[in-house]
């Protein structure tokens, strides 16, 4: 029984000890090296080659190292191995803190004062209360909820939208396509934390931009390709956004020639949200594991339906 992690990043030298600390029965090793392919039950990694899952003919569980798992390709995992999202205590503190930041920030104007820095320009504008701002996260799964409760706590009027219907106490939740215009129509700054899926890419385009109240301001925490790049700048442009936060773009990194690095009124974060800490990231996979192997379904299972 052994396990193989695959990462770019020195940093992440951590999980051995923290495996060799709370999990000292499991072969560690790192890819490339995995010793005995037959023995590799648990493999944790970002985005694989097509080819790795045939590679190990004992697989049991493939663990993402990020929240989504949009960058995989199940039709190459076999059927008898099951996906894992990293559901963890950092991974969703980072996230809280950036979706809070950024709230912050437009319904303060700190991005307009920041561009009247540049003009030299000393001049108030009404401030809009938290109460008063109406702020829409869709996507009210392990890293939305946290996000809207921290909001919340905050004074700002927080709802929710999700494909299913959620209960959560204080946040009103709009389900389904049905309840969208209805959700959007309310809704003054918009955050999108979803999974990317054949359902959601694309989905913000000029059709869900313009049933936002003029004015509307977007943070995309979720994925690039969740947004028809020329509609969120068409409807900049016009007036329908007043800003849009993103942190993620498609492609990833973002070309030096593309029109999102000067607009006035984007701004742009390189992919920071939120990361794995190596030390809570590797506990939360042994805890699965442990899980799995108690016969109890891992937290953060995928549904290959769904694909998230």
């Amino acid at each position: 029984m052994s396990f193989v992690l695959r990462l770019d990043q020195t940093r992440e030298l951590h999980w051995q000890t923290v495996f060799r600390q709370q999990m000292p029965e499991m072969a560690f090793h790192f890819w490339p090296e995995c010793g005995n392919p037959e023995d590799v039950e648990y493999l944790a990694l970002w985005k694989p080659d097509p080819e790795i899952f045939a590679q190990f003919p004992n697989l049991k569980l493939v663990f993402s190292l990020g929240a989504g798992v949009d960058q995989f390709d199940l039709s190459t995992l076999p059927p008898q191995v099951s996906l894992v999202r990293m559901i963890e205590p950092a991974l969703t503190a980072g996230m809280v803190e950036y979706v809070t930041a950024f709230v912050l920030a437009i319904q303060r104007d700190l991005p307009l004062y920041r561009q009247q820095q540049t003009e030299r320009l000393w001049q108030a504008h009404p401030e809009r209360p938290a109460a008063a701002t109406r702020v829409g996260i869709m996507g009210m799964g392990t890293l939305g909820t946290p996000c809207a409760k921290a909001l919340l706590s905050l004074g700002f009027a927080v709802q929710g939208w999700n494909r299913s219907p959620r209960d959560i106490a204080d946040v009103p939740v709009f389900a389904g396509d049905t309840e969208l215009d209805a959700f959007l129509a309310s809704t003054d700054i918009l955050v999108c934390l979803l999974p990317l899926t054949d359902a959601t890419r694309g989905l913000f385009r000029a059709s869900l931009f313009s049933k936002l109240p003029k004015g509307a301001s977007f943070i995309n925490a979720g994925r690039g390709g969740h947004v028809v790049t020329d509609d969120l700048l068409g409807a900049l442009d016009s007036g329908q956004l007043r800003w849009a936060v993103l942190d993620v773009t498609s492609p990833e990194p973002l070309p030096a020639t593309s029109p999102l690095w000067e607009h006035p009124w984007i701004i742009l974060t390189p992919h920071i949200a939120s990361n794995t800490n190596a030390q809570s990231g590797a506990e939360s996979v042994i805890a699965n594991i442990r899980r799995f192997q108690a016969g109890q379904p891992p937290a953060g299972l995928v549904d290959r339906r769904k694909a998230y």
